[in-house]
């Protein structure tokens, strides 16, 4: 059975990559396109779904894995930001408060689908302007969504997350194993183990 994680992001990649499944990993077709009408859970699902979606004629027999990350603030999307400015006007909203995260997987083959939205919640810092500039001077805020990485250098701006770490870095684990099982993929990794051990980038700071 093929699998095709519809992404190109290295995050989702090493995450899927703990299964010890072989997989293809083919960027998604078409531009993420946001509407204001749908709630941050809405948002992130529709990305998914057309992601996964987009790949049903290049791989019809595959089980193709979409998946979508977004900030919510107050109910307001927020995603990745367009260039430093950018981050830096996000990070200024995020700083000192709780926001959600929220990541959705939609996964799909021939008829069959599956999908799911987990929402965690993670504290930022009241970091100082300082903080927030030399963050910023590292390149790593760009591609993030909410302009900075749990796993990577923003760890330093958090001060504490509850929820799924694998999906505030981007791709939910365990709830892809159960999608794989129900599809038909057989995942023989113990992924309860995985979520014991925390033995991913910063996952062990985090209590």
């Amino acid at each position: 059975m093929t699998l095709v994680l519809a992404s190109t992001s290295p995050r989702r990649y090493q995450i899927l990559s703990l299964l010890n499944l072989p997989f293809l990993m083919v960027a998604p077709e078409g531009s993420e396109v946001a509407a204001d009408g749908r709630s941050p859970a809405e948002e992130a699902l529709f990305q998914a779904r057309c992601k996964a979606a987009s790949l049903a004629a290049k791989f019809p027999e595959a089980v193709r894995i979409g998946s979508d990350t977004l900030i919510s603030l107050d109910g307001a999307k927020i995603g990745k930001p367009r260039d430093v400015s950018g981050a830096r006007d996000i990070l200024r909203r995020l700083r000192g408060r709780v926001h959600e995260v929220v990541t959705a997987v939609a996964m799909g083959q021939g008829k069959r689908a599956f999908e799911i939205v987990e929402t965690a919640r993670v504290r930022m810092r009241e970091f100082s302007d300082q903080d927030m500039e030399d963050y910023l001077a590292t390149g790593d805020s760009l591609d993030k969504a909410g302009a900075y990485s749990v796993q990577g250098l923003g760890r330093s701006l958090i001060a504490g997350l509850d929820g799924d770490y694998l999906a505030v870095m981007g791709l939910p684990l365990r709830a892809v194993s159960t999608g794989l099982r129900e599809l038909g993929c057989p995942v023989t990794v113990d992924v309860d183990r995985i979520y014991r051990e925390r033995n991913v980038l910063n996952w062990r700071t985090f209590p």
